[in-house]
């Protein structure tokens, strides 16, 4: 194994060893390199850091993706080795993948890499299967959003029991929205307000929370308006945990850490006194995050909610 500081980024030690293993011929060219499933098992990282650092490696131009075969090392095809690791599609023998496995694929990789990283040629490698039998079960990557969409939606299943009164069951449904969107950030940007998702445990949702609303005297418009007001604003929020995500990625630093990096520009700003306020509010110990800005935001739309119903 390749040696590093304990400082270095896991990915980095990755890359390290992936490079040492392919410089010392371990790995010849058409040879396939260890995928991001694997990487996660041998390294015990998550699977954005196995992604990452194969990106690193494709960037060296030391391995490249062989569609339906995966990452190999990059190597001249008249090389021995390269000619027996290389193998044509269609020469192997077609396997059926089911629906169901193409959308668990598609949903690993959008909540390790976002749905920048997610391509049905990605799919198909990471399952070991032709690109075109994808096809066999779904119509495209729209189609395919959908269903993982449903899926996500289908897995936190709306409690059979309600809480009693409409503030509690509505809260109740938004905290569950926000545990979906937390652990699948990529679903922030499928859904939308203006063209609702039209995935059934998605609906399910929009059900739950009109029975609600139903029988407290407001008319059909109120209700929608609420509704989507409550929904706009858990998704609304949800939009900054993968733009987050992907800043972590790159900057190998959580938002905290950021922040701490930042502490002599944000200091030069105030300090300039254009910004009293701010200045007054920075310090205090208060910690602005999407959680807290989640929390306040729901409970001060449930008071409004709440004056609503009082008339």
């Amino acid at each position: 194994m390749t040696e590093f500081d304990e400082s270095t980024p896991p990915y980095l030690r990755i890359v390290g060893e992936l490079r040492r293993r392919i410089n010392a011929g371990e790995l010849s060219p058409g040879d396939r390199v260890p995928s991001t499933r694997q990487i996660v098992r041998e390294w015990g990282v998550a699977m954005a850091t196995a992604s990452r650092a194969l990106t690193l490696l494709r960037q060296e131009e030391l391995i490249r993706a062989v569609p339906g075969v995966g990452m190999v090392v990059t190597g001249p095809e008249s090389t021995p080795a390269g000619r027996a690791g290389r193998v044509d599609a269609r020469q192997r023998p077609a396997r059926g993948v089911t629906r169901d496995q193409v959308v668990r694929t598609a949903t690993e990789i959008a909540d390790a890499e976002g749905l920048a990283g997610l391509s049905m040629r990605r799919i198909a490698t990471e399952l070991d299967v032709p690109t075109m039998s994808l096809y066999r079960q779904v119509r495209g990557k729209e189609q395919l959003l959908l269903l993982m969409a449903d899926a996500a939606f289908a897995a936190h299943r709306l409690p059979r029991t309600l809480p009693v009164g409409w503030r509690a069951q509505l809260e109740l449904l938004c905290r569950l929205q926000w545990s979906i969107y937390r652990r699948h950030p990529w679903l922030a940007q499928v859904i939308s307000v203006t063209r609702p998702l039209m995935a059934p445990h998605a609906v399910a949702h929009t059900e739950w929370a009109l029975r609600a609303l139903a029988g407290h005297g407001m008319d059909q418009h109120t209700q929608l308006h609420l509704v989507a007001a409550l929904a706009n604003h858990v998704r609304g929020t949800a939009v900054n945990l993968q733009q987050g995500a992907e800043a972590e990625q790159d900057t190998g630093l959580t938002d905290d850490e950021w922040m701490v990096t930042q502490a002599e520009v944000l200091a030069g700003l105030l300090t300039a006194g254009e910004f009293p306020h701010l200045a007054r509010l920075s310090r205090s110990e208060i910690d602005l995050n999407v959680d807290s800005l989640f929390e306040f935001g729901l409970q001060r739309l449930l008071d409004g909610m709440a004056g609503l119903l009082e008339h």
